[in-house]
């Protein structure tokens, strides 16, 4: 039971966070949004760590944490610029094919797909082409929605892969940190040689949302360790499908909060996906 409630725990937050940080990236750039938002968790999992007595024993597990680090950035640059530029309805179950990444994983590793698994495939695929192709009365998604959706969704399947190799050594909160100290070492460089070594976003606007940034980064960091959590303490399939609902959550804030529509086929679409996602999950 306790791993049922910290996975259904981490879709609550990770749909809240997908949607604070699609939301302020329509306000500031997705750099801005994505390095702000980690640092903030960053220097909350620092105490943190401090606190419990420090790192401790460091063990060579780590490495994937910081590889974790590097890749994050780039998916949630990504993620959070689909979510400024495409419907969130849409763009969120999309990105929830990168479970497909650990799914692979395994398969390299020797294992074979199920039926679930093959027909999460068939899909989830199916899912992506309706959400994002033609509609009726002209206009797409956009393919470079599109590119930017898949490719978060294969950095974020990345992400979660890692940190699960990552943890499996224990210290979860020292995990959290070092990705997230790499997140930010990352994300800035990329922020300040995109802009010249400038930060971008306006100094009294970013003061402004700077408690949102940190509520976004904060439910991101608290979403990974509740799924990690979740799989620790109980099986792994079970707390995937109940974490892959986070979707849900992102489309009812943005239907009921930004009044977004959706036309039937893109909805299905998305149904589609999210149907796919937990096919793969559970197979």
């Amino acid at each position: 039971m306790l791993s049922q409630l910290l996975a259904l725990a981490a879709s609550l937050l990770w749909g809240m966070a997908d949607y604070g940080g699609g939301s302020l990236t329509r306000r500031l750039p997705a750099p801005t949004v994505v390095v702000a938002s980690q640092a903030a968790a960053a220097v909350l999992l620092v105490v943190a760590v401090l606190a419990t007595g420090g790192p401790g024993a460091v063990s060579a597990d780590l490495w994937y944490a910081v590889a974790a680090g590097v890749v994050g950035p780039f998916a949630l640059l990504a993620f959070y610029r689909a979510l400024a530029l495409g419907p969130m309805g849409v763009v969120s179950p999309l990105a929830t094919v990168g479970v497909a990444v650990p799914v692979g994983l395994g398969l390299l590793l020797g294992e074979r797909p199920g039926p679930a698994q093959a027909a999460g495939i068939a899909v989830a695929v199916l899912g992506v082409a309706l959400a994002g192709g033609p509609r009726r009365g002209g206009g797409t998604v956009g393919v470079r929605v599109l590119a930017l959706t898949l490719s978060a969704a294969l950095g974020m399947g990345t992400v979660m892969a890692l940190i699960a190799r990552a943890s499996d050594g224990g210290g979860l909160l020292l995990v959290l940190c070092v990705q997230r100290l790499c997140n930010v070492a990352v994300g800035g460089a990329v922020l300040l040689a995109g802009r010249g070594g400038r930060v971008p976003g306006a100094p009294g606007t970013l003061r402004q949302v700077l408690p949102a940034l940190t509520v976004v980064g904060v439910a991101d960091v608290a979403a990974n360790g509740a799924f990690a959590a979740a799989s620790h303490h109980g099986s792994v399939a079970v707390a995937a499908v109940l974490a892959s609902l986070y979707p849900v959550v992102t489309a009812l804030m943005a239907r009921g909060l930004l009044k977004e529509r959706l036309r039937r086929v893109q909805v299905l679409g998305a149904g589609l996906a999210v149907a796919g996602t937990l096919l793969l999950a559970a197979g």
